[in-house]
């Protein structure tokens, strides 16, 4: 497949560059740029789209023949000739992909030349094309982003092969059984390529986006080459034990976190302060976290499993101490563990760097240990089994995030032991003490250090990411789609020209250094779900951290109810994930969901009011569901949208797009604690619909923020 079929990446870049210097000395007008730029897209598009249907046509013509060679073999089977039939159509599956990997190049370019054209003029032109182009009923974008007619290719050669498997006497079609696993390696190739190309989605890999695992932009036409020493499956046990131990370190204390602050002679809204200070404490101490995971991954747990010993006793002590201002320290220290580090990884095959998985780390709570433990499955877990430790991750944080609160309900009993007050209000402190301690002799004992890459190593790949990809798109993937002398000669001839012109400037690569530096990069979309990622953050932390307050002061309930109240909403935090993982990702699109979901969410809060009264449980209850539920459903679509929107450069660095989103999220869970403690001044009976007026308007806007870019998101 000549290179000429590509869409001509360097060719646009280039008249990019014209358009802003013709109308900077006013030798063009806006709207001629717009209308001369759609025209050459509609002309690349259209190139691809006949090149992709004669390659469909061919293929086709390939399959039907060996069909007949297959029909023929039904009246007289012989082994060697299904043998040979078999491989032949490895060889029309093995075409297949190459033909996938020229689409999904294809589909890249678009939308990295379109953002570079909104990002250079400021304009919504994606928002423009995409509306007027692919909702039109001859539409050949639609053929590029949904490779319409390849799923029957796919399905004739899916079919035909595992009908020529070992069936074991079975003569079933994979129309009788589709559940039934074929071992043939070229299909598993194929449909991974396909659902790349589609976005769809299953439970695990929905359930890992919560994690901000993200794939690389383009795919990858190699198997990657796996060191499977640094693979220990102790450590990676440990690490989800780590995860599991952080969540239910949260939420244990959000049930009696309203009594023990009354007992210490403070109001009952500051537990707001003693929930927030954990993420007070982020805020400040990621970066350093996040330099310090880059050398060891056992240092780091080692240090805060101390910490977290610490804090946790001092949050004990401070009942018989009588110090709030203990209680605050014993948090803060807990939260200085809780930060985030975002990585680049990538993988060196044949002495060249490849860019494979980019993990911009993220989830419902974030912590030091917790960032080596994405660190750890991210650089030391196998490819193959990468996916299932990373859903893994998630669930290890959702059933904490349930057994925290349930734990809490669990210790309700009052004694002393040489005047130590062991109470609803210490027990959660003293049992997540004692569980830090063994997880301390656990990791002595059991971690395996791996071995990391050296500090010059990592930024020659930082430095070199961004190359190799434009690179990759503008020349096309030159593995799977291979050129002959000729054409290479001629078209390597016909580049030289514009080489020296295109090459940008090494900091203009390069990953952003500063929090400024990345903030100028982010595009409206990527703003847009970066609000949508602070406001479900807000709308969680207020549910959550002032529900014991609210429970109490309208129904009079016990630790133990709220505690199985917050239980009952973790639990669902799985099943919902299978649900839209496994079903709803596949009917729709991410950017439909992410839109419903906004809307759902808006619903919940509005029900959530206190404006008949009496305020009834079952109002409360089932709000309280809806917006849990649907914030948990927009989560994994916004991390998942997140990475599909944001700029290359964003993707590696310390400072990238997954720390602004992080940031972003512990900047509301702090506002948001903080209210309820504000609030709560003016009364708890006016605590519940003040603090849901904010969550309201946050809500709102991001709803009109997702209608003006929901194109952009195609």
């Amino acid at each position: 497949m000549a290179r000429r079929y590509y869409i001509n990446y360097k060719l646009m870049k280039k008249k990019v560059k014209q358009y802003a210097q013709q109308i900077q000395v006013g030798a063009q007008d806006r709207r001629h740029v717009l209308k001369d730029f759609s025209r050459m897209l509609d002309t690349q598009i259209e190139k691809i789209v006949l090149f992709l249907l004669e390659q469909q046509g061919l293929l086709a013509s390939r399959i039907a023949k060996l069909g007949e060679q297959h029909e023929a073999l039904q009246q007289q089977p012989e082994i060697s000739q299904i043998s040979e039939l078999r491989e032949a159509y490895r060889a029309v599956g093995q075409d297949l992909l190459k033909l996938l990997f020229f689409v999904e190049i294809n589909a890249i370019g678009l939308r990295k030349i379109l953002k570079k054209f909104d990002k250079r003029f400021g304009y919504r032109f994606t928002d423009y094309y995409v509306k007027t182009r692919a909702n039109h009923p001859y539409s050949q974008l639609q053929q590029v982003f949904k490779h319409v007619g390849v799923g029957a290719v796919v399905g004739a050669i899916s079919r035909n092969l595992g009908d020529l498997q070992d069936r074991q006497g079975s003569y079933l079609s994979i129309y009788d059984q589709p559940a039934l696993p074929l071992q043939d390696p070229v299909i598993d190739a194929i449909k991974a390529a396909v659902d790349r190309l589609t976005h769809s989605t299953n439970f695990l890999h929905f359930l890992a986006q919560h994690a901000l695992i993200m794939q690389e932009e383009l795919p990858i036409a190699i198997e990657e080459h796996v060191d499977d020493q640094k693979y220990h499956f102790m450590s990676l046990l440990l690490n989800l034990a780590n995860t599991f131990l952080y969540m239910v370190n949260t939420y244990i204390v959000v049930p009696t976190a309203d009594n023990y602050s009354t007992s210490l002679g403070a109001a009952a809204t500051v537990c707001g302060v003693v929930i927030g200070a954990m993420a007070v404490a982020q805020v400040f101490s990621s970066v350093y976290f996040s330099a310090w995971s880059n050398k060891s991954y056992y240092r780091p747990l080692i240090f805060s499993s101390i910490v977290l010993f610490v804090g946790n006793t001092m949050y004990a002590l401070a009942y018989d101490l009588d110090s709030i201002a203990l209680l605050l320290l014993g948090r803060l220290l807990c939260g200085l563990m809780l930060v985030s580090v975002f990585m680049d990884v990538s993988v060196f095959m044949d002495d060249k760097l490849v860019p494979h998985y980019t993990c911009c780390l993220s989830q419902l709570r974030f912590g030091s240990a917790r960032a080596v433990n994405r660190r750890y499955i991210s650089d030391c877990v196998p490819l193959k089994i990468r996916m299932q430790a990373s859903a893994g991750f998630v669930s290890a944080s959702a059933l904490g995030m349930a057994c925290g609160p349930a734990l809490a309900g669990l210790l309700q009993t009052n004694f002393k032991i040489y005047k130590i007050t062991f109470n609803e209000d210490t027990l959660p402190g003293w049992v997540m003490a004692i569980g830090w301690l063994l997880y301390l002799v656990w990791l002595c004992i059991s971690f395996k250090e791996p071995a990391h890459e050296t500090e010059d190593s990592n930024t020659q790949q930082e430095s070199n990411a961004e190359p190799e990809e434009n690179d990759a798109i503008e020349k096309g993937l030159a593995q799977p789609l291979l050129l002959s002398s000729e054409d290479k000669q001629e078209e390597e001839d016909g580049d030289q020209d514009n080489d020296a012109s295109e090459e940008a400037p090494e900091e203009s690569r390069g990953p952003a250094t500063s929090i400024g530096s990345a903030y100028r990069l982010l595009t409206p979309s990527v703003k847009v779900q970066l609000l949508i990622y602070f406001m479900l953050k807000y709308v969680m932390e207020i549910l959550l951290s002032e529900s014991s307050v609210v429970t109490t002061y309208y129904f009079s309930w016990s630790t133990s109810r709220v505690a199985i109240f917050l239980a009952c909403l973790g639990l669902t935090v799985l099943p919902v994930n299978i649900v839209v993982g496994s079903y709803i990702s596949n009917m729709f699109e991410d950017r439909q969901i992410l839109l419903a979901s906004e809307i759902i969410c808006l619903i919940g809060i509005l029900l959530s009011f206190n404006i008949i009264i009496p305020y009834s449980v079952p109002q409360y209850v089932c709000s309280g569901l809806i917006m849990f539920v649907s914030a948990e459903v927009l989560e994994g679509v916004n991390l998942a949208l997140l990475s599909r929107v944001m700029s290359s450069r964003l993707s590696r660095g310390t400072y990238n797009g997954g720390l602004l989103s992080t940031e972003a999220g512990t900047i509301a869970r702090v506002i948001a604690d903080g209210t309820i403690t504000l609030v709560g001044y003016l009364g708890e009976s006016k605590l519940l619909n003040l603090t849901l007026i904010p969550s309201l308007l946050i809500c709102i806007s991001s709803i009109i923020a997702t209608f003006f870019t929901y194109n952009s998101l195609y």
